[in-house]
Protein backbone atom coordinates (compact mmCIF):
# COMPACT_ATOMS: atom_id res chain seq x y z
CA UNK A 1 0.00 0.00 0.00
CA UNK A 2 1.15 3.89 -1.15
CA UNK A 3 3.07 5.32 1.95
CA UNK A 4 1.15 8.42 1.34
CA UNK A 5 -2.20 6.66 1.39
CA UNK A 6 -1.35 5.17 5.05
CA UNK A 7 0.00 8.19 6.58
CA UNK A 8 -3.54 10.49 5.58
CA UNK A 9 -5.74 7.60 7.02
CA UNK A 10 -3.94 7.75 9.96
CA UNK A 11 -3.62 11.54 9.83
CA UNK A 12 -7.55 11.82 9.63
CA UNK A 13 -8.21 8.34 11.92
CA UNK A 14 -6.49 10.69 14.48
CA UNK A 15 -8.88 13.88 13.74
CA UNK A 16 -11.94 11.48 14.06
CA UNK A 17 -10.72 9.23 17.20
CA UNK A 18 -10.43 12.79 18.56
CA UNK A 19 -14.12 13.29 17.89
CA UNK A 20 -14.95 10.06 19.45
CA UNK A 21 -13.05 11.34 22.41
CA UNK A 22 -15.31 14.36 22.65
CA UNK A 23 -18.30 11.71 23.18
CA UNK A 24 -16.17 9.65 25.39
CA UNK A 25 -15.78 12.42 27.83
CA UNK A 26 -19.52 12.77 28.46
CA UNK A 27 -19.09 9.08 29.93
CA UNK A 28 -15.94 10.04 31.78
CA UNK A 29 -17.06 13.72 33.48
CA UNK A 30 -19.59 11.21 35.12
CA UNK A 31 -18.15 7.84 36.20
CA UNK A 32 -15.10 10.88 36.79
CA UNK A 33 -18.05 12.92 39.32
CA UNK A 34 -20.04 10.18 40.62
CA UNK A 35 -18.10 6.82 39.94
CA UNK A 36 -21.61 6.08 37.77
CA UNK A 37 -20.84 4.43 34.06
CA UNK A 38 -22.98 5.51 31.34
CA UNK A 39 -24.90 4.10 28.70
CA UNK A 40 -27.38 6.86 27.77
CA UNK A 41 -24.43 8.86 26.26
CA UNK A 42 -25.25 8.09 22.41
CA UNK A 43 -28.48 8.66 22.30
CA UNK A 44 -28.32 11.92 24.42
CA UNK A 45 -25.46 12.61 21.53
CA UNK A 46 -28.55 12.32 19.19
CA UNK A 47 -31.32 14.17 21.32
CA UNK A 48 -28.99 17.39 20.98
CA UNK A 49 -28.38 17.48 17.54
CA UNK A 50 -32.24 16.96 17.39
CA UNK A 51 -32.69 19.69 19.17
CA UNK A 52 -30.50 22.06 17.28
CA UNK A 53 -31.78 21.05 14.39
CA UNK A 54 -35.35 21.77 15.55
CA UNK A 55 -34.99 25.28 16.90
CA UNK A 56 -32.65 26.25 13.98
CA UNK A 57 -35.28 24.60 11.07
CA UNK A 58 -38.54 25.02 13.22
CA UNK A 59 -38.04 28.45 14.56
CA UNK A 60 -35.69 29.94 12.27
CA UNK A 61 -32.91 30.23 14.02
CA UNK A 62 -29.43 31.00 12.66
CA UNK A 63 -26.94 27.79 13.58
CA UNK A 64 -25.24 29.96 16.06
CA UNK A 65 -27.95 30.56 17.89
CA UNK A 66 -29.46 27.26 17.61
CA UNK A 67 -26.36 25.93 19.35
CA UNK A 68 -26.17 27.69 22.54
CA UNK A 69 -29.97 27.18 22.82
CA UNK A 70 -29.72 23.70 22.43
CA UNK A 71 -27.12 23.26 25.17
CA UNK A 72 -28.83 24.95 27.71
CA UNK A 73 -32.28 23.23 26.75
CA UNK A 74 -29.81 19.99 27.31
CA UNK A 75 -28.09 21.51 30.58
CA UNK A 76 -31.48 21.08 31.73
CA UNK A 77 -32.12 17.42 30.31
CA UNK A 78 -29.27 16.56 31.88
CA UNK A 79 -30.74 17.54 35.32
CA UNK A 80 -33.95 16.31 34.64
CA UNK A 81 -32.27 12.58 34.11
CA UNK A 82 -30.45 12.45 37.13
CA UNK A 83 -33.25 13.84 39.44
CA UNK A 84 -36.05 11.61 37.67
CA UNK A 85 -34.38 8.69 37.02
CA UNK A 86 -30.94 8.19 38.58
CA UNK A 87 -31.57 9.92 41.92
CA UNK A 88 -34.29 7.67 43.36
CA UNK A 89 -31.29 4.75 42.84
CA UNK A 90 -28.89 6.52 45.02
CA UNK A 91 -26.95 3.68 47.10
CA UNK A 92 -28.18 0.92 44.83
CA UNK A 93 -26.12 -1.69 44.00
CA UNK A 94 -24.19 -0.56 40.22
CA UNK A 95 -26.00 -2.74 38.15
CA UNK A 96 -29.26 -1.31 39.35
CA UNK A 97 -27.99 2.04 38.09
CA UNK A 98 -26.14 0.61 34.82
CA UNK A 99 -29.37 -0.65 33.83
CA UNK A 100 -31.08 2.39 33.94
CA UNK A 101 -29.16 4.46 31.90
CA UNK A 102 -29.13 1.55 29.41
CA UNK A 103 -33.39 2.13 29.94
CA UNK A 104 -32.89 5.90 29.28
CA UNK A 105 -30.44 5.21 26.17
CA UNK A 106 -33.55 2.79 24.97
CA UNK A 107 -36.42 5.71 25.85
CA UNK A 108 -34.70 8.54 23.88
CA UNK A 109 -33.79 6.83 20.84
CA UNK A 110 -37.61 5.62 20.87
CA UNK A 111 -38.67 9.04 21.56
CA UNK A 112 -36.42 11.23 18.59
CA UNK A 113 -37.64 8.04 16.55
CA UNK A 114 -41.37 8.74 17.25
CA UNK A 115 -40.53 13.24 17.26
CA UNK A 116 -38.63 13.24 14.19
CA UNK A 117 -39.02 9.92 12.24
CA UNK A 118 -35.80 8.04 10.91
CA UNK A 119 -34.76 10.50 7.86
CA UNK A 120 -31.44 11.41 8.35
CA UNK A 121 -31.36 15.33 8.15
CA UNK A 122 -28.70 17.47 7.28
CA UNK A 123 -26.84 20.03 9.37
CA UNK A 124 -24.56 22.77 8.23
CA UNK A 125 -21.99 24.17 10.08
CA UNK A 126 -20.64 26.19 7.38
CA UNK A 127 -17.69 24.55 7.00
CA UNK A 128 -16.38 24.03 3.32
CA UNK A 129 -16.33 20.45 1.44
CA UNK A 130 -13.06 21.24 -0.46
CA UNK A 131 -10.23 19.00 1.52
CA UNK A 132 -7.33 20.17 3.11
CA UNK A 133 -4.11 19.69 1.63
CA UNK A 134 -1.53 19.15 4.51
CA UNK A 135 1.58 18.31 1.94
CA UNK A 136 0.91 15.58 -0.19
CA UNK A 137 -2.28 14.77 2.65
CA UNK A 138 -6.04 14.99 2.04
CA UNK A 139 -7.31 16.01 5.55
CA UNK A 140 -10.97 16.44 5.60
CA UNK A 141 -12.21 20.31 7.08
CA UNK A 142 -14.72 18.95 8.79
CA UNK A 143 -12.50 16.23 11.03
CA UNK A 144 -10.06 19.43 11.35
CA UNK A 145 -12.69 21.45 12.79
CA UNK A 146 -14.36 18.53 15.17
CA UNK A 147 -10.91 17.76 16.28
CA UNK A 148 -10.01 21.28 17.42
CA UNK A 149 -13.04 21.62 19.22
CA UNK A 150 -12.48 18.30 20.97
CA UNK A 151 -9.16 19.74 21.98
CA UNK A 152 -10.85 23.09 23.21
CA UNK A 153 -13.20 21.12 25.72
CA UNK A 154 -10.72 18.52 26.66
CA UNK A 155 -8.80 21.79 28.00
CA UNK A 156 -11.62 23.16 29.53
CA UNK A 157 -12.22 20.33 31.59
CA UNK A 158 -9.10 19.69 32.54
CA UNK A 159 -9.11 22.95 34.36
CA UNK A 160 -12.80 22.81 35.45
CA UNK A 161 -11.50 19.51 37.88
CA UNK A 162 -8.43 21.77 39.52
CA UNK A 163 -11.22 24.20 40.72
CA UNK A 164 -13.29 24.02 44.10
CA UNK A 165 -16.04 22.81 42.59
CA UNK A 166 -14.59 19.90 40.07
CA UNK A 167 -12.54 18.97 43.46
CA UNK A 168 -15.42 18.90 45.37
CA UNK A 169 -17.29 16.02 42.25
CA UNK A 170 -14.03 13.90 42.63
CA UNK A 171 -14.54 14.35 46.26
CA UNK A 172 -18.26 12.70 45.75
CA UNK A 173 -17.02 10.12 43.36
CA UNK A 174 -14.21 8.76 45.70
CA UNK A 175 -16.98 8.20 49.00
CA UNK A 176 -20.34 9.44 48.57
CA UNK A 177 -20.74 8.79 52.63
CA UNK A 178 -17.73 10.81 53.35
CA UNK A 179 -19.37 13.64 51.32
CA UNK A 180 -22.49 13.54 52.78
CA UNK A 181 -20.37 14.02 55.75
CA UNK A 182 -19.04 16.83 55.36
CA UNK A 183 -21.55 18.74 53.93
CA UNK A 184 -20.48 18.41 50.38
CA UNK A 185 -24.51 17.96 48.10
CA UNK A 186 -24.06 15.01 46.83
CA UNK A 187 -26.97 15.30 44.37
CA UNK A 188 -26.04 18.84 43.31
CA UNK A 189 -22.80 17.20 42.19
CA UNK A 190 -23.77 14.10 40.61
CA UNK A 191 -26.60 15.92 38.64
CA UNK A 192 -23.80 19.03 37.91
CA UNK A 193 -22.00 16.17 36.34
CA UNK A 194 -24.84 14.63 34.16
CA UNK A 195 -25.52 18.49 32.86
CA UNK A 196 -22.24 18.94 32.01
CA UNK A 197 -22.33 15.63 29.99
CA UNK A 198 -25.34 16.80 27.89
CA UNK A 199 -23.54 19.72 27.37
CA UNK A 200 -20.82 17.63 25.73
CA UNK A 201 -23.21 14.67 23.74
CA UNK A 202 -25.13 18.79 22.50
CA UNK A 203 -21.73 19.78 21.07
CA UNK A 204 -20.75 15.94 19.72
CA UNK A 205 -23.91 15.62 18.34
CA UNK A 206 -23.59 19.13 16.26
CA UNK A 207 -20.14 17.88 14.83
CA UNK A 208 -21.24 14.50 14.02
CA UNK A 209 -24.37 15.47 12.73
CA UNK A 210 -22.41 17.82 10.27
CA UNK A 211 -20.21 14.90 8.80
CA UNK A 212 -22.80 12.07 8.60
CA UNK A 213 -26.63 14.00 9.13
CA UNK A 214 -29.09 13.53 11.80
CA UNK A 215 -30.57 10.36 12.61
CA UNK A 216 -31.16 7.13 14.68
CA UNK A 217 -27.25 6.68 13.63
CA UNK A 218 -25.78 8.93 15.78
CA UNK A 219 -26.92 6.66 18.69
CA UNK A 220 -24.62 4.37 17.96
CA UNK A 221 -21.37 6.40 18.45
CA UNK A 222 -21.91 5.17 22.08
CA UNK A 223 -19.65 2.12 21.13
CA UNK A 224 -17.31 4.38 20.15
CA UNK A 225 -17.21 6.48 22.97
CA UNK A 226 -17.25 3.40 25.24
CA UNK A 227 -14.28 2.26 23.74
CA UNK A 228 -12.25 4.98 24.46
CA UNK A 229 -13.81 5.95 27.69
CA UNK A 230 -13.00 2.18 29.06
CA UNK A 231 -9.20 2.03 26.83
CA UNK A 232 -7.73 5.47 28.15
CA UNK A 233 -9.71 5.36 31.77
CA UNK A 234 -12.77 5.64 32.87
CA UNK A 235 -12.11 8.49 35.41
CA UNK A 236 -9.29 10.05 33.17
CA UNK A 237 -9.39 12.92 30.70
CA UNK A 238 -6.01 12.56 29.49
CA UNK A 239 -6.66 9.07 29.02
CA UNK A 240 -9.68 9.53 26.80
CA UNK A 241 -7.89 12.21 24.76
CA UNK A 242 -4.92 9.77 24.26
CA UNK A 243 -7.21 6.73 23.71
CA UNK A 244 -9.43 8.32 21.04
CA UNK A 245 -6.29 9.37 18.90
CA UNK A 246 -5.57 5.70 19.42
CA UNK A 247 -8.51 4.30 18.11
CA UNK A 248 -9.14 6.61 15.04
CA UNK A 249 -5.78 5.83 14.10
CA UNK A 250 -5.96 1.91 14.63
CA UNK A 251 -9.44 2.17 13.24
CA UNK A 252 -8.24 4.67 9.43
CA UNK A 253 -4.97 2.05 9.40
CA UNK A 254 -6.63 -1.22 9.80
CA UNK A 255 -9.74 0.15 7.73
CA UNK A 256 -7.39 0.21 4.66
CA UNK A 257 -5.83 -2.82 4.78
CA UNK A 258 -9.55 -4.60 5.98
CA UNK A 259 -12.10 -3.16 4.10
CA UNK A 260 -11.26 -4.45 0.33
CA UNK A 261 -10.57 -7.76 1.96
CA UNK A 262 -14.09 -7.87 4.14
CA UNK A 263 -16.40 -4.68 1.54
CA UNK A 264 -16.36 -2.27 4.44
CA UNK A 265 -17.78 -2.33 8.02
CA UNK A 266 -14.22 -3.47 9.58
CA UNK A 267 -14.11 -0.07 11.66
CA UNK A 268 -16.45 -1.48 14.08
CA UNK A 269 -14.44 -4.84 14.09
CA UNK A 270 -11.66 -2.89 15.43
CA UNK A 271 -13.77 -1.63 18.01
CA UNK A 272 -15.30 -4.59 19.33
CA UNK A 273 -11.31 -5.70 19.48
CA UNK A 274 -10.03 -3.37 21.21
CA UNK A 275 -12.68 -2.80 23.59
CA UNK A 276 -12.20 -6.95 24.53
CA UNK A 277 -8.73 -7.23 25.08
CA UNK A 278 -8.93 -3.45 27.11
CA UNK A 279 -10.86 -5.70 29.56
CA UNK A 280 -8.77 -8.65 29.71
CA UNK A 281 -5.56 -7.23 29.55
CA UNK A 282 -6.25 -3.87 31.44
CA UNK A 283 -9.20 -3.37 33.03
CA UNK A 284 -8.74 -0.13 34.82
CA UNK A 285 -7.46 1.19 31.45
CA UNK A 286 -4.20 3.03 30.19
CA UNK A 287 -4.70 5.76 32.17
CA UNK A 288 -7.27 4.78 34.70
CA UNK A 289 -7.01 4.52 38.80
CA UNK A 290 -6.33 1.24 40.22
CA UNK A 291 -7.92 0.75 43.36
CA UNK A 292 -6.47 -2.11 45.59
CA UNK A 293 -8.75 -2.57 48.71
CA UNK A 294 -7.12 -4.60 51.41
CA UNK A 295 -9.27 -7.15 53.76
Amino acid sequence: MDAVLLLESAVNGALVGLMYSLVAIGIVLIYKSSSVPNLAQGSMTMLGAYIVLAISTGVGAPIWLAIPLAIGVMFFVGIGIERLALRRLAGRPVIMILMMTLGIEIFLRAGTMTIWGGTSRPISLGISDAPLFLGPLLINRAYAFGAVVALAMFGLFVLFFRTRTGVVLRAISDDYTAAWSVGISVERGVALSWAMAAVVATIGGVLWGSVQGVDQSLALLLLKAVTVAVLGGLDSIGGALLAGLLLGIVEGVAGSFLDPLLGGASRDLVDAAMLILTILIRPHGLFGRHDIERI
